[in-house]
């Protein structure tokens, strides 16, 4: 399914940056608990995951069971663009969702949401992120590819799920 993006996420000449939103659907072979451990898993990244060069993370909890929160910093290039965030995330095995936001970095804001469901014979994910950079020149220049972006970031942890449990079996 090809991703969809808000049409807030079309910078404006002139204007400050501005929350741009996308959301990106797939549906995998491998069953939902796979596929959460796998996104969950934020300290293998660099390993797969090609514009994320490193990551640390620290201060990890578990304020109920099945739930878990992390913060993890990460050095990421693109092309000519070299940046450090941080970001605390919230992994919630009982709902299958994780959620990631913003602690600090070259972002005015960051969210990004990741859902896993049952679905036929393997796992629908449902990828959302919303995000306003401090810099104009970077806002415009993420927003203006954030459709292939996010679809990309899917691929990465489609490949990596390939690599780890083969063509699928999706047993949950």
């Amino acid at each position: 399914m090809p991703a969809r993006t808000s049409p807030a996420s079309r910078p404006r000449a002139g204007r400050p940056p501005e929350l741009h939103s996308t959301r990106v659907s797939r549906e995998l072979p491998y069953s939902p608990d796979d596929l959460f451990r796998l996104v969950g898993d934020v300290d293998a990244y660099p390993e797969f995951v090609p514009w994320v060069s490193s990551l640390r993370t620290w201060n990890r909890t578990e304020p109920e069971p099945g739930v878990s929160t992390l913060d993890a910093e990460a050095k990421v290039g693109f092309a000519f663009v070299r940046e450090t965030f941080a970001t605390r995330v919230r992994r919630d095995a009982n709902a299958r969702v994780i959620d990631v936001s913003l602690l600090h970095g070259p972002f005015r804001r960051l969210r990004n949401r990741w859902a896993f469901a049952p679905s036929g014979g393997g796992t629908r994910i449902d990828f959302e992120i919303d995000f306003e950079f401090k810099s104009r020149l970077l806002d415009a220049i993420l927003a203006a590819n954030l459709d292939r972006a996010a679809s990309k970031v899917i691929g990465c942890f489609e490949a990596r799920a390939h690599a780890l449990y083969g063509s699928g079996t999706a047993a949950a």
